[in-house]
């Protein structure tokens, strides 16, 4: 009785054990959440569809189940292949090797999986093809963020990865290609093989302050390739920490910003710095002059501003050319830096100008302004040796202004104001001298500004009057006049040509002025034509510097004879010594093309200038004019006495004539007749009058001006 209640017993047992264990199966592969596991028939579909499945493709149990798996994780262009090796899975039971695949998600976006398959075939039931698939996403992910890396690694810029001990472990492609250097070389090295000594210890040691204190670093590395040229880097250097936070490499991004630099050196060159000279430029000097009034503010000690300008450079210019005034200016500025200290700025302030600030010189004022006076004589003195302008030897003076400033309230511009101020009073001087400023300077500049102003508008309101001096022979015969300008002030009067000569050449307003008295002199000329009982008759007009270095003297001269009709035989231009001392070449060329015209020449001042006899007898001169100051001295000193005899003799073995001005006294005349002197100049013969009182006084009776 108890056999066959055991038996159903067993029975029952291992089929509760079965059902048990498929029960386990089923949740261990339904709950399986990291491995995707499908069940499909040999036509494709759908018979079984885990919870992993669901969270990888995005398709529910109950959206797969009883669908085709083409229709739901197949890309299209894999569905013939996927066909195939189904087909031969179902006939010879086996499953292809496992593999990655990119099947797609619900949502269409694909879905990388690695992949293994096995068929199942149980008694009495269809054949069932299992896919279990690992989702490899995040691996996927982790791929394609490496080969970014790598692509990044690769890129132009120079990479290049230590070990926490900053040993290098990798570098790209870039850096070999910027540095010279093999991989193989670098690899198991410091970083320090780069360097280039132009950065100090100290440096580095912030740089690895800063680096493990925050993680990263940024700034400019000096580094040498390995030809030994030393370039410029953009350094970026990151620490790689682990989860513990232990820094376990560094990596390091390099930009050669060495061309970048060098433009941006060029643009501040062009910003800041003279063209011609290199010089630090008027902003640049301005920033610096901020600068040192500030410091002021902080301490006690002096500074002085230089203000230099040379003496006579339009004349160099016009004379030599452009060309020639460059080469003085560069060797000039070279000499001015070469002679303060380093501390000091040299600044071309525009044309023939420049600016030397001297600073943290004595918080005594006196020892301040006697240094700042011993560096401008000192470079007076250098200034003034010769320059080789090609081939041709020149000498070149300036004068210098100097201001001193403390802690005040003076502004950059006033300052510069004061310093140039005193550089006018040294060209007022005498020029090649220096001078300080002093608020007496200050009126006097106004005063300077004023009637500089005044004479352009007298220029422009006909304010000028021509007056003459007479000339005459030994006999007393009238043979000449001088022509000399006079402004008839509509406030001030006759203002004195002492006063407003200088204010014109010194303003450039002397050009206009020389060619209306030039023109006057022509006019009066023609007036007097019928009126003179001699043609030998000549008017004098006297020309600056500045005026017969033009370019076109010559075509000017030749268009005021034109437009006044004058006949050129009676026109004599008086040229002074100093118009010789520069350019001598370009003076006798002028010359010769007046004389062709029928211009004569009187050589104005003899014997207080620059003369040498090795040019005057090349001159196409007609007249020599004894200075006054030599007559004046006759009776006084021997010396004048034989100046004047010289001069004479000269003239005469030269085929000029010879004409004493500032004869004041019968004595003198006398005294000028016996040495041979052939005409006279003077308020013995007559003052500078105007032109209807010498009209009046000499024209109507041209023999008797003596008696």
């Amino acid at each position: 009785m108890l056999e066959p209640n055991l038996v159903v017993s067993e029975t029952e047992f291992w089929e509760a054990a079965v059902s048990t264990a498929e029960q386990r199966f089923h949740k261990l592969c339904d709950e399986a959440e990291a491995m995707s596991i499908q069940g499909y028939l040999q036509d494709g579909t759908v018979v079984y569809w885990n919870r992993a499945s669901e969270m990888i493709y995005g398709y529910s149990a109950q959206e797969a189940i009883g669908r085709n798996l083409l229709d739901l994780i197949i890309p299209p262009a894999a569905w013939a292949a996927v066909q195939h090796d189904m087909a031969q899975m179902f006939e010879t039971g086996k499953g292809i090797p496992a593999a990655r695949l990119t099947l797609r998600h619900k949502d269409g976006h694909p879905v990388s999986v690695f992949s293994s398959h096995t068929v199942v075939a149980l008694p009495g039931h269809p054949k069932v093809m299992f896919c279990m698939d690992a989702d490899m996403s995040a691996l996927a992910q982790a791929e394609e963020e490496l080969r970014i890396a790598a692509t990044a690694f690769e890129s132009q810029q120079g990479m290049l990865i230590t070990d926490a001990h900053d040993r290098i472990l990798r570098v790209n492609s870039a850096f070999t290609q910027a540095t010279g250097y093999r991989a193989e070389e670098l690899l198991g090295q410091s970083p320090r093989i780069l360097h280039s000594g132009h950065q100090e210890a100290v440096f580095f040691d912030q740089m690895w302050h800063t680096l493990r204190a925050q993680g990263s670093w940024q700034g400019e590395l000096s580094h040498r390739r390995q030809s030994g040229e030393v370039y410029t880097d953009w350094a970026t250097i990151n620490a790689v920490r682990n989860p513990l936070g232990d820094v376990t490499h560094y990596v390091y991004a390099l930009t050669d910003i060495t061309q970048r630099k060098q433009v941006e050196a060029q643009l501040t060159q062009l910003a800041f710095y003279d063209a011609l000279t290199h010089l630090p430029n008027r902003r640049l000097l301005h920033d610096r002059l901020h600068q040192a009034i500030a410091a002021r503010q902080r301490h006690r000690h002096c500074a002085a501003l230089l203000f230099v300008d040379v003496d006579d450079f339009k004349g160099l210019n016009d004379t030599l050319g452009h060309e020639m005034g460059d080469l003085l200016l560069q060797q000039l500025a070279d000499r001015l830096q070469r002679h303060v200290r380093d501390s000091d700025t040299v600044a071309r302030f525009g044309g023939d100008k420049f600016v030397v600030m001297l600073d943290d010189l004595s918080d005594d004022l006196a020892v301040a302004a006697a240094d700042a006076e011993r560096t401008a004589h000192k470079l007076l003195s250098v200034v003034g040796e010769p320059y080789s302008l090609r081939e041709q030897h020149y000498r070149s003076e300036v004068s210098i202004g100097i201001t001193l400033f403390q802690a005040s309230d003076c502004t950059v511009d006033e300052l510069i104001r004061q310093a140039e101020m005193a550089m006018y009073a040294a060209k007022a001087a005498g020029r090649n001298k220096l001078r300080f400023f002093d608020v007496r300077m200050q009126s006097e500049v106004s005063h300077r500004v004023a009637l500089i102003n005044s004479l352009r508008e007298g220029l422009k309101h006909a304010e000028l009057r021509l007056f003459c001096q007479p000339q005459v022979s030994h006999t007393g015969q009238l043979i000449g006049a001088e022509a000399l300008v006079r402004w008839a002030h509509p406030e001030r009067g006759m203002v004195s040509p002492a006063e407003f000569i200088p204010i014109a050449e010194s303003s450039g307003l002397i050009l206009p002025l020389g060619i209306w008295v030039m023109a006057e002199a022509c006019r009066q000329l023609v007036a007097w034509t019928e009126q003179l009982g001699t043609s030998d008759f000549t008017l004098a007009v006297n020309v600056s510097a500045a005026q017969f270095a033009q370019p076109d003297f010559v075509e000017q001269v030749r268009v005021v004879l034109n437009d006044t009709g004058t006949d050129p035989r009676r026109l004599k231009l008086e040229l002074t010594e100093s118009m010789l001392v520069n350019g001598v070449d370009d003076v006798i060329a002028k010359m010769e093309s007046l004389r062709q015209l029928g211009v004569g020449f009187s050589l104005d001042d003899f014997g207080t200038g620059y003369s040498s006899l090795s040019y005057l007898q090349r001159l196409p001169l007609n007249q020599l004019k004894i200075d006054q100051s030599f007559v004046a001295g006759l009776q006084r000193d021997r010396s004048s006495e034989v100046i004047v005899q010289t001069i004479i003799a000269l003239g005469q073995s030269l085929g000029l004539t010879v004409i004493a001005e500032g004869v004041e006294t019968e004595s003198q005349r006398d005294m000028l007749t016996r040495l041979g002197c052939e005409a006279f100049q003077g308020y013995l013969i007559g003052r500078p009058m105007p032109m209807v009182d010498f009209e009046a006084r000499f024209l109507r009776r041209p023999d008797a001006v003596m008696s």
